[in-house]
């Protein structure tokens, strides 16, 4: 067996140090295996390779069930090998049979939390408590961890955008790679800022009221209310102005309504029980 120290033989006696104690800390793969079994010996390299990649994010329990035959019936062991998973003292998941490595891989890292993700873990946290320089310290930690890490980058972005770094937020989306820019979240975060810059330019509520009242046909009039409606968040008015722009006059800003209205529809995400209700108005409107 590999000389790992992320890799111990382990019986009845010390099972609850080894591998309940340690799993509160790292979760334990427990692999029940026999000598005779030609598939154990197929899925040994593969769980040395991986707990050594992983380098102590897990650690692997090797039980003899010809040794330890009570133990194996404790556990209700009837094929080998069968391997089990176990996170704060309870199994969590299990798998038997000689599973190819990225089944097995598969099966281990929902599990595995890397420490780049704790440390974003503590620092959406702290952005939930308003402690935004403190978040952004955290995330700039884990990103130096990971530099890789999309979802770190995202985050980053939107705590920048908390902090009204909009520049900065978009730098961050900008570096991402073209298949994380339409991530879900990056492509809500880019709305987001898209709209939040828009409001800036957009006259006061009470004007353009006094816009429309003179003239509801006022296509700017109803495009700056959309604005504001939406940074209130009552999403589907802000949307009625954008049909009635699409409605009154197609060719205003090069198709603003139509526009804005993809705008509201990545901000909310394509799930949203608005959005269905107005991508059927919006196809109505077009066909």
């Amino acid at each position: 067996m590999s000389e790992s120290p992320h890799i111990h033989n382990v019986g009845a006696q010390d099972f609850q140090s080894f591998v309940i104690d340690s799993s509160f800390k790292q979760p334990v793969l427990v692999d029940f295996w026999a000598d005779w079994c030609e598939p154990c010996k197929m899925v040994t390299p593969v769980l040395e390779k991986l707990v050594n990649e992983y380098a102590g994010k897990f650690i692997l329990a090797k039980v003899d069930t010809e040794k330890e035959q009570e133990l194996a019936a404790h556990f209700g062991i009837k094929s080998l090998p069968t391997m089990k998973l176990i996170v704060d003292g309870q199994i969590v998941a299990e798998r038997t049979g000689a599973l190819p490595e990225g089944e097995i891989r598969s099966f281990i890292q929902p599990f595995i939390s890397s420490e780049s993700e704790k440390i974003m873990q503590a620092a959406m946290s702290a952005h939930e408590q308003n402690r935004f320089e403190d978040a952004l310290e955290l995330m700039n930690q884990a990103l130096a961890k990971d530099p890789s890490n999309s979802d770190l980058k995202i985050n980053i972005a939107r705590i920048l955008f908390a902090q009204d770094d909009k520049a900065g937020s978009l730098t961050l989306l900008d570096s991402l790679s073209d298949e994380d820019k339409i991530k879900p979240e990056a492509v809500k975060l880019r709305a987001e800022i898209e709209i939040a810059d828009q409001l800036e330019n957009t006259p006061a509520l009470d004007q353009i009221e006094q816009s429309l009242s003179d003239n509801p046909s006022d296509c700017e009039a109803l495009q700056h209310k959309s604005r504001h409606l939406s940074a209130n968040g009552d999403h589907e008015l802000a949307m009625d102005c954008l049909i009635k722009i699409m409605m009154i006059d197609r060719r205003f800003e090069d198709d603003a309504g139509h526009k804005g209205l993809l705008a509201m529809f990545d901000l909310l995400g394509g799930e949203h029980q608005s959005v269905q209700k107005y991508r059927r108005k919006l196809f109505s409107l077009l066909h």
